[in-house]
């Protein structure tokens, strides 16, 4: 209404409020900022990865970050210093001067030694190994600040986990490949072609657990042409497998009897069972192993949450394989370390659009506030533990990492 008690017209009710004060507002803009970022040489675990490929470190130095890789840490995954060099990478002797870094990326968890090197207040980006863990080594990280993030805990938007799913993928199809090679004589197997041929039957696998280990096991045994057999107690995962594949598959549930009956007659069992929380179930007691057929192998890529054979025991990429009841047994975790140039590509994908956001929105810490994704890799912040397991198995206090970013730096 007018001041008169008149109704506006149609001009001066789109051009009232036009000529008051209005409130000034100031767009702040968030400067990109370059991180320096530390590749070390690993050491332990027989790890034969590297988490940035030269390819990845030719686009974080063309955001204009700092790339510091220590000689010789892509060797093992068939990349040399001249190939990071030429990315754009600097090359240094020290793997003191990687340590001071402001952000840390290993395939592998630094340990108490390397923890000592890292500077304070250092993001760290790596895999978490709970098992080698103690209360020691978590407040070594908090001692120093460290904001610790586990990359196999990055969730996608889906709520997917990018890295195990892709580390998956590759040990679900490294197992079948390993198993083909090591049915072969000069191996010590039964001298069985994994396919078959024209006239002469194909070998029998037998693989237990039907997710992403499983499935690309499946897909990779049924592509070299052998006989399946597929066991998980989730009808539903049976009936994606067989969704995914695009034909009827010889499925179960586990039945000690029937599952019993599959070994006696299977050249390989592949043991893809995963435990969202401890250890792996046993599903393959000593008995079924002691009646399967000599010279017939078993990989347990469970072996990394303890096993789902009663008889495995870890190897190594060295000494990879045991024979026991006439059976050979491949038990290496991490057996994506069989492929690095392939793991290291992967994982690679993976944590380099995380590095160039983190410089986009200004800090690492700016990218936890605004990924939630990301967030939820974090085990320790400043000091804090921020990992409710992780608390509570070592008796240490937890605080949610929700409660101590509350705003933007």
């Amino acid at each position: 209404m007018t001041p008169d008690g008149s109704k506006p017209g149609f001009s001066s009710f789109f051009s009232e409020g036009q000529y008051q004060t209005q409130a000034e507002t100031i767009f702040m803009e968030r400067k990109q900022r370059s991180i320096t970022i530390g590749i070390p040489k690993e050491t332990t675990l027989q790890e034969n990865r590297i988490a940035l490929v030269p390819n990845s470190i030719r686009t974080l130095v063309g955001y204009g970050h700092r790339v510091l890789v220590e000689r010789g840490a892509g060797e093992k995954s068939s990349f040399t210093d001249h190939d990071f060099s030429e990315a754009g990478a600097e090359i240094v002797e020290s793997n003191q001067e990687v340590f001071k870094s402001q952000v840390l990326v290993k395939s592998a968890p630094p340990t108490m030694e390397e923890i000592k090197l890292c500077a304070k207040n250092q993001f760290l980006i790596s895999p978490l190994h709970l098992p080698m863990m103690n209360d020691e080594y978590i407040k070594a990280l908090q001692a120093k600040q460290i904001t610790a993030i586990a990359m196999e805990y990055f969730k996608s938007e889906d709520g997917s986990f990018p890295v195990v799913r892709i580390m998956s993928e590759i040990a679900g199809m490294s197992a079948m490949l390993t198993a083909a090679e090591l049915l072969a004589a000069d191996s010590g197997g039964r001298g069985v072609l994994l396919g078959g041929v024209s006239g002469v039957p194909p070998a029998k696998v037998v693989i237990l657990g039907a997710g992403v280990v499983g499935e690309f096991a499946t897909k990779t045994a049924l592509g070299l042409g052998a006989s399946v057999r597929i066991f998980d107690n989730e009808v539903s995962k049976l009936m994606r497998i067989q969704s995914l594949v695009g034909r009827q598959l010889h499925t179960s549930t586990y039945n000690p009897v029937y599952l019993g009956y599959q070994l006696m007659s299977a050249d390989v069992v592949i043991g893809a069972v995963h435990s969202r929380i401890g250890r792996a179930p046993i599903l393959v007691t000593n008995e079924m192993i002691s009646k399967m057929k000599s010279g017939s192998v078993a990989v347990d890529v469970s072996i990394d949450q303890g096993g789902c054979f009663e008889t495995s025991k870890v190897t190594s990429h060295k000494s990879p394989t045991f024979v026991e009841h006439g059976v050979i047994h491949y038990c290496v975790p991490n057996i994506a370390s069989k492929v690095p140039r392939t793991a290291s590509v992967a994982i690679s994908n993976i944590i380099t659009p995380v590095l160039v956001k983190s410089g986009n929105t200004g800090s690492i810490d700016n990218l936890l506030f605004d990924n939630r994704g990301v967030r939820n890799g974090v085990y320790t912040y400043k000091g804090c533990v921020t990992n409710a397991y992780i608390a509570k198995r070592f008796n240490l206090k937890y605080t949610d990492i929700d409660l101590l970013l509350t705003s933007k730096f």
